[in-house]
Parts: C-alpha cells; sequence; structure tokens
C-alpha cells in the first residue's frame, strides 16, 4: 500500500510518509504555490519562542518547520513517526544519526502523537503543522501535547481548514480532488498519498470544530486565525 486510508492506521501512515520523504518538501512547495513558506512564519510567530525556552515540533517530517524556531533562538526538536522523514532531515543537514547532540541546532526524535517519549512539563511550547489531520485519535494526541507542556507553554497548530468565502471553498475542493493529484502524479515520489491528502482535508473538522475539540481536550484561552483565506488555520492555546 502507497496511502493511507482514513482510519488512520498508524504503520500505514508512516509507511506513506516513509515513501514520500525525498521529495515532500518540494512537492509541498509545489502544490502549496510556495505558500508553505508564508505558513511556516505565521507558525513561528504565533509560538513566538525566544532564546533559553525548548520546542517541541511534532509530525515534524524532514525538520523544515523545525528551523523556523532555531533561527529564533530557541532549542528545538523535530519528532515524527516516520524513520524516512527523519533520515532525510538529518542527511540534508549533513548527519549522520538520530539522536545525539542534534544537527544544525535540531534533535531529531521518533515517537508517536500518541504516545510521546517525553516527560511531563518539558517543553515551553509545542506545535504540529499538517499532523494532527493525520493521527488515529485528535484528542489524545492534544491530551499527550498537554501533558508535555510547562504550566503557561503554549499550543499553536497550523492546519487545513475550511476556506471562509463560500465562492472559493468549492473552487478549492474542485482543486483538491480533481487538480492536486495529477500535479502530485508528476512531482511526487509517492503520489498515490496526495490522494488521501485530498481526502483527509476534506473529512477534517473546520475552524469552531477543532477549537471545541482543543479546548475540551483540557487546553485553554483557545484560538484561531486564518491564513490563505481559510485554507489553512493557526489554532492557539495555553496550558493552564
Amino acid at each position: 500500500m502507497t496511502r493511507a486510508s482514513l482510519d488512520k492506521q498508524p504503520h500505514e501512515v508512516a509507511a506513506m510518509f516513509d515513501r514520500t520523504a525525498r521529495r515532500y518538501d518540494l512537492v509541498n512547495d509545489v502544490l502549496s504555490l510556495g505558500q508553505d513558506r508564508l505558513w511556516r512564519k505565521a507558525t513561528a510567530a504565533a509560538i513566538d519562542a525566544g532564546p533559553g525556552e525548548l520546542v517541541l515540533d511534532l509530525a515534524a517530517g524532514t525538520g523544515t518547520s523545525t528551523d523556523a524556531f532555531t533561527a529564533l533562538g530557541a532549542r528545538a526538536i523535530a519528532c515524527d513517526f516516520s524513520l524516512g522523514m527523519l533520515r532525510t532531515g538529518v542527511e540534508r543537514r549533513g548527519g549522520s544519526g538520530l539522536y545525539g547532540g542534534g544537527v544544525r541546532g535540531v534533535t531529531f526524535v521518533a515517537g508517536d502523537a500518541l504516545r510521546l517519549p517525553f516527560r511531563d512539563e518539558t517543553f515551553d511550547a509545542v506545535t504540529i503543522s499538517f499532523g494532527l489531520r493525520n493521527v488515529a485519535d485528535t484528542a489524545q494526541a492534544l491530551g499527550e501535547m498537554l501533558r508535555v507542556t510547562r504550566p503557561g507553554g503554549r499550543l499553536v497548530i497550523c492546519e487545513f481548514s475550511r476556506p471562509t468565502p463560500k465562492s472559493f471553498d468549492l473552487v478549492y475542493s474542485q482543486y483538491l480532488m480533481k487538480l492536486l493529484p495529477p500535479v502530485a502524479r508528476m512531482v511526487s515520489s509517492n503520489p498515490e498519498s496526495y490522494e488521501y491528502l485530498a481526502e483527509s482535508i476534506q473529512a477534517w473538522p473546520g475552524q469552531e470544530a477543532l477549537a471545541a475539540i482543543i479546548q475540551e481536550a483540557g487546553w485553554r484561552k483557545v484560538a484561531w486565525r486564518n491564513l490563505t483565506l481559510g485554507i489553512v488555520a493557526l489554532h492557539r492555546a495555553v496550558k493552564a
């Protein structure tokens, strides 16, 4: 199987991203028309991590998103359960392993969002970009993020959402289901995974519904703002 099903079995999702790793960042850039760079900057600005702080970047893949946090002076851990993605990130930085002192300011750690391999109250901030949609149990993952965050620490989730202009929502849906898969076939090392991407985006809850799920998981001061007409939303929260 080269793509996961929408029940999001962990071994299927991990295997899918292993096969996608080689061209993952390139394909994201192409399919988003470069918007992914702006989304990463917005996420880093929302986290606002400075020197002395420790950030956990979940579903970090090759660590491209994690670089935005170390650029602000924070220490960061890139965590993902796809070893293929992690190895690609390490190799691109000239490293030879996933653990140890880190590679160019980023420490790569293999881990499952449903059972994070970190102690309670370890991180000043936790973030996940375009990965919460891929876990089998959203509430459990949010609970694990809460567990490893220090009191007063913050959460930022960057994820696909619902375009706010209704007329654009129809155009976007057509792009997801009809245009995205053939474009992915031209540039991706695992084009079938982008069929899953389109389907999982359409099945994902909208901005307000996700905010309610985050609140129910125990996070406080939940808020969100839209990026790119609501194609993507940034949800923020803090641990009491």
